[in-house]
């Protein structure tokens, strides 16, 4: 019997994106037509027809026609061959308005579901600029910037960065770099950097010398205290905790974020108010030493 990565490997890659395509579209919103795939991926409604032969062929049974409602929907055994059905993987897929790799369609919603987000300042810097980082980063070259520190040091001092990694915390993006001026690995907010050049030099301390982006802990966190039972109940299933303890994998470099982004008491007596902060950490002494500024 031939194993799903098999099949998935043996499918061309276009064409393996709109099977994906297929899979999602009939999983989530019930039902997938033909022209459903043509406008997705701007096909002839044969084209389209073929696809969904061709998934067919490749996963019988998996998909029903359904004249109801002029498509195919999900037959009761199915199981996904092409897509990652997890939802971490789909809702960004269908938030950003994608059919898997391709995209975006503007105000036509691919997979007809509706999304919204926050309205968040943007706190980015200019397409020009970006490029100078982003190149720095894919060449591995050193990154000459002037930064605008909230720091008491002169913050509009030119410095020489070895930038490894884009870092999107969900409010803000920054680059995670070593800087020959502190001698370590620190993180640099994109919109505070108000000049960039790559350099024609190439860096020397990458990703693999940046200990605290390599090593991962695990972030040990419970509802608080201070909630009633059926609130720390529903909170524990909210994140899908099979106990009592919520664990988390992160970076180490990345704890302080975590820990603002999901508003956690760091307090040692956990005194914060519990319906603004409704996580409390368990592991204190283990995370502090690497997300200091983050605590209270």
């Amino acid at each position: 019997m031939i194993s799903k990565e098999k099949m998935r490997l043996d499918v061309k890659w276009a064409t393996r994106q709109r099977l994906q395509y297929i899979e999602i579209m009939a999983w989530y919103t019930g039902v997938v037509t033909r022209s459903d795939v043509a406008r997705a991926f701007g096909q002839s409604d044969p084209a389209a027809t073929k696809d969904l032969k061709l998934y067919g062929d490749l996963a019988p049974g998996n998909l029903v026609y359904n004249h109801s409602v002029f498509g195919f929907v999900p037959g009761e055994g199915f199981s996904p061959v092409f897509a990652d059905l997890a939802p971490v993987v789909v809702l960004p897929i269908i938030a950003a308005n994608l059919a898997v790799a391709n995209g975006p369609y503007g105000n036509e919603l691919v997979y007809g579901l509706p999304t919204a987000a926050l309205s968040l300042p943007a706190r980015l810097p200019g397409w020009r600029m970006l490029a100078q980082i982003t190149r720095a980063i894919h060449a591995r070259r050193k990154l000459r910037v002037s930064y605008r520190s909230l720091s008491d040091r002169d913050s509009q001092s030119m410095r020489i960065l070895e930038p490894h990694t884009l870092v999107d915390t969900g409010l803000r993006w920054h680059v995670r770099a070593y800087s020959e001026d502190t001698c370590d690995f620190r993180d640099f907010v994109l919109s505070r950097i108000t000049q960039a050049e790559c350099l024609d030099v190439p860096a020397e301390s990458g990703e693999p010398y940046d200990d605290d982006w390599v090593e991962w802990v695990s972030l040990k966190l419970a509802p608080h205290g201070g909630l009633d039972a059926p609130k720390r109940e529903s909170l524990l299933l909210d994140y899908g905790a099979s106990g009592d303890v919520i664990e988390v994998n992160v970076r180490r470099a990345l704890l302080g974020y975590v820990l603002q982004r999901l508003s956690v008491d760091t307090t040692p007596d956990h005194s914060l108010n519990p319906n603004a902060y409704q996580l409390m950490l368990l592991n204190r002494d283990e995370i502090e030493p690497f997300a200091a500024w983050a605590f209270r």
